[in-house]
């Protein structure tokens, strides 16, 4: 336990550094969302890249589980009730949403392929903008599929979302 601690001090300690010379967000703050901490985990001579690995893996996941929404081919059950349940509206931002992640994989791509120190930096800042922007609509969407879902499982006597 001391040692992972310690990882996580060093890596803080690296990571400010980093912040510093491109104005990042703070460690607490892309921690809370990305889970950078485990970054801890991996030794690596190049912190910046990393932490954009695991912001991009998240954003990446995001994306996955919309795209199973909009294109529901080979998907889990749970999907098709979750999609009975979203307005049109829901559906439009949902692939607004998409579409933005979509893009931010292209540059993630990229910069695999590429390494460049100010380009990493950028995608995390950019990154953390979009994602405090999507975060928002996606979450509102979320509570109003819990809350459909809760009403239609009561409704129909169907366990759709447990």
């Amino acid at each position: 336990m001391e040692k992972d601690e310690n990882e996580l001090k060093k890596l803080k300690k690296k990571y400010e550094i980093i912040r510093k010379n491109y104005n990042l967000p703070d460690f607490k703050t892309l921690n809370e969302d990305f889970h950078i901490e485990k970054v801890a985990e991996v030794e690596t001579e190049i912190l910046i890249r990393e932490v954009r690995k695991f912001i991009a893996d998240k954003m990446l996941n995001y994306m996955r589980f919309l795209e199973n929404l909009l294109n529901p081919v080979n998907v889990p059950l749970y999907i098709f009730s979750i999609i009975k349940l979203l307005s049109v509206e829901e559906k439009k931002t949902i692939s607004e949403i998409y579409q933005k992640l979509a893009k931010k994989e292209i540059q993630f791509i990229e910069l695999d392929l590429e390494f460049n120190e100010e380009k990493e930096a950028e995608f995390i800042k950019d990154s953390y903008k979009l994602w405090q922007e999507i975060k928002k609509e996606l979450l509102s969407i979320m509570k109003k599929i819990n809350k459909k879902g809760d009403s239609k499982s009561e409704v129909n006597n169907k366990e759709y979302f447990g």
